[in-house]
């Protein structure tokens, strides 16, 4: 299973369109977002143009309520605050947005997780802590760095590093 992690997409639809376009054509199943997505707009055009199921948790910057995405009722965005844990695709999953809530998400695991992301830096980055890999996929809007995501394939365990401005 294909797995996309998008952080800090900060309203920008133009990077976002063109990060699910690939999504879409590389049959990406699930995404994971690691917040400031910003607005609810932001967050409608993500759930409207991406059919699979959405992780997501909050960043420092949002502009909407976690209680306004109850009142939409979306069908496919799962949300959990500032941090999750989840199985997905045979895999031990933690997420957050802050790095400084990593030990946060560890606490949450019986057993060390496969992977921990994050975003807030908005810098890509890759380490190993153990039996984890802690990443950040880098940030959807081009802010301070260029705008990259990351797709986890579960079965081969591998993560790669999507460049927005090389998509085909």
């Amino acid at each position: 299973m294909l797995i996309a992690i998008i952080s800090d997409i900060h309203d920008n639809i133009a990077n976002l369109k063109k990060c699910l376009d690939w999504c879409r054509r590389n049959e990406v199943e699930k995404i994971i977002q690691l917040g400031d997505i910003t607005t609810l707009e932001t967050i409608n055009y993500l759930a409207e143009n991406f059919p699979g199921e959405i992780f997501m948790v909050s960043g420092n910057l949002e502009i909407y309520r976690a209680d306004e995405l109850a009142e939409y009722k979306y069908k496919n965005i799962r949300y959990s605050g500032e941090i999750d844990l989840r199985e997905i695709g045979g895999l031990n999953i933690g997420f957050c947005h802050e790095p400084k809530n990593i030990k946060s998400v560890q606490k949450l695991a019986s057993t060390a997780p496969d992977f921990i992301f994050y975003g807030h830096t908005h810098k890509p980055w890759l380490e190993h802590n153990g039996e984890t890999i802690i990443a950040n996929p880098g940030n959807v809007s081009g802010t301070f760095h260029q705008a990259t995501f990351a797709v986890l394939d579960t079965t081969a365990k591998k993560l790669d590093l999507k460049i927005i401005a090389d998509l085909k």
